[in-house]
C-alpha cells in the first residue's frame, strides 16, 4: 500500500509541473514584454527541472526511464490536474492565436501558491528522498511566487479593462481548481502513509495565503470549490492534454534511443 500511494503522489507532482511548464513555454516570444519573456522562460525551465526530479524518484522506484515517463505515457495515464492542461487561449503559438495573459497570470499564481504549500508539507514526508527534493524545489518557488503575485496585484489594480479580464480569469481558474487540490481515489492512503498532509489542511493553508492578496484588491475568494468537470488524478482529461502531449513528444519519438 505504501509504495502504491507513493507512486501515485509522485506522478501527480511530476505531471503537474510537466504540463504547466509546457503551457508556459508556449508564451516564448509572445509575453507582454522582453523582460517577461526572459523571466517566464526561466520559470518554465525551473518547473521542468522540478518535474524531472519527481520523475527521477519514480525511476528510482522502478517505474521506468525518466524520458519514457515524461514523454511516452498515454493521456489516460497522466495524473495532472485538469486546470494545468487547459490551453492558454484559442489558436496556436506558432500561428494566429488569442492567448489570455490574465488567465495565465491567475493560473500560475494559484498553482505556485499551492505548490509552495505542498512543498512545505512534503518537507516532513515519510519518504525521505521526496522530502529532500521538496526542500530543493521550495528554494526556487519563492521567486516564482513573488513574480506571479506581483503580476496579479498590478493587473488587478490597473485600469477597468485589466480588472475585468482578471476577474473573469479568476472565475475560470476557480472552476477548475478542485482538479488541482485533490489527491484522487488514493488520497486516504497517501495521507495515512504520512507522505503529505490531508487535502483540507493544504486547502485551508492555500486560502490563508491568498486571502490577504485578494483583500488588497477588494476581491472575495469564493466560499466553495466547484466539483471538477474531469478528474485528472484518475486519468480523465481534456482534448487539450492529448494535443499538448502530441507536440511535446514529437521530437522524442523521432529517436527514442537518443540520449537527452
Amino acid at each position: 500500500m505504501y509504495r502504491t500511494a507513493l507512486v501515485e503522489l509522485l506522478y501527480q507532482l511530476a505531471d503537474d509541473d510537466f504540463i504547466l511548464a509546457y503551457r508556459g513555454s508556449e508564451w516564448l516570444g509572445l509575453a507582454p514584454h522582453i523582460e517577461e519573456d526572459v523571466a517566464f522562460s526561466s520559470i518554465n525551465q525551473d518547473m521542468m527541472g522540478h518535474a524531472a526530479m519527481f520523475y527521477q524518484l519514480l525511476e528510482d522506484l522502478g517505474e521506468g526511464d525518466v524520458d519514457d515517463l515524461s514523454h511516452s505515457r498515454k493521456t489516460n495515464e497522466r495524473k495532472n490536474g485538469v486546470l494545468l492542461e487547459r490551453v492558454n487561449g484559442p489558436g496556436h503559438y506558432l500561428g494566429k492565436h488569442e492567448f489570455d495573459w490574465a488567465y495565465t497570470v491567475v493560473r500560475h499564481y494559484f498553482y505556485t501558491q499551492f505548490k509552495k504549500v505542498r512543498m512545505d508539507s512534503l518537507k516532513t514526508s515519510s519518504y525521505q528522498p521526496l522530502a529532500d527534493v521538496a526542500v530543493k524545489v521550495r528554494m526556487e518557488i519563492y521567486y516564482h511566487l513573488l513574480h506571479w503575485k506581483t503580476w496579479f496585484l498590478q493587473l488587478m489594480q490597473s485600469n477597468s479593462d485589466s480588472r475585468g479580464r482578471m476577474e473573469k480569469a479568476v472565475q475560470r481558474v476557480w472552476d477548475d481548481v478542485d482538479s488541482l487540490l485533490c489527491y484522487g481515489p488514493n488520497g486516504d492512503d497517501i495521507v495515512k502513509a504520512g507522505l503529505i498532509e490531508a487535502e483540507d489542511k493544504l486547502l485551508q493553508r492555500w486560502k490563508h495565503f491568498l486571502t490577504p492578496v485578494f483583500e488588497a484588491v477588494h476581491l472575495s475568494i469564493p466560499e466553495k470549490l466547484k466539483p471538477a468537470a474531469a478528474s485528472g488524478r484518475e486519468g480523465v482529461h481534456t482534448k487539450d492534454l492529448e494535443e499538448a502531449l502530441a507536440v511535446l513528444s514529437e521530437v522524442y519519438y523521432m529517436d527514442t534511443t537518443a540520449s537527452w
